[in-house]
């Protein structure tokens, strides 16, 4: 099994710039855990962007819609591992939590929803249905919305890795 770095989106050699871990259990007892957490590392790694407000703010929303995610899909026991990677204007957040092969096909069918030509309507169909929202509406957004390239993979002992790469800020500007 590739480790969680090596999953299949190029720039897995990244330099790290930290790692928080926690228990699946603990974060997914409460919803607002999404928020306090994706808020907190946004304010860590925004300290040196162009606009570190901007920065944090788009951070922390993107993270947030895959911890969300997480919190509604996951397995029922172990750590939630979250790495954070940059180089240059590319950050990679890898998650690496509990999961069995019925909640990788969840994000599976997410992923391959996304990489296709219809994204942006299947997308817009979830974010205005009347129903509960489908588990690949915070993923679908963060490809549309925010050009995040996403990829999974069987990290082992029952986990997978799931991994965002976002270009939030121009360098050139």
């Amino acid at each position: 099994m590739p480790a969680p770095s090596e999953v299949s989106l190029p720039g897995s050699d990244l330099p790290q710039m930290l790692q928080m871990d926690l228990d699946i259990g603990d974060f997914c007892s409460n919803w607002a855990h999404c928020d306090l957490f994706s808020a907190y590392l946004a304010r860590m790694v925004s300290h040196n962007r162009l606009d570190s407000l901007l920065f944090s703010n788009l951070y922390s929303s993107a993270l947030n819609e895959l911890l969300e995610t997480v919190f509604r899909v996951h397995g029922n026991s172990g750590k939630l591992e979250c790495s954070v990677r940059r180089q240059g204007g590319l950050d990679r957040i890898e998650l690496v939590f509990p999961a069995d092969e019925d909640t990788f096909a969840v994000y599976r069918e997410a992923i391959d929803k996304l990489s296709g030509k219809d994204a942006e309507k299947l997308y817009l169909e979830a974010l205005f249905t009347e129903d509960e929202p489908d588990a690949s509406l915070g993923l679908l957004e963060l490809g549309v919305d925010y050009g995040a390239r996403l990829a999974i993979d069987r990290a082992g002992d029952g986990r997978m890795c799931l991994v965002a790469e976002l270009t939030l800020e121009d360098e050139n500007e």
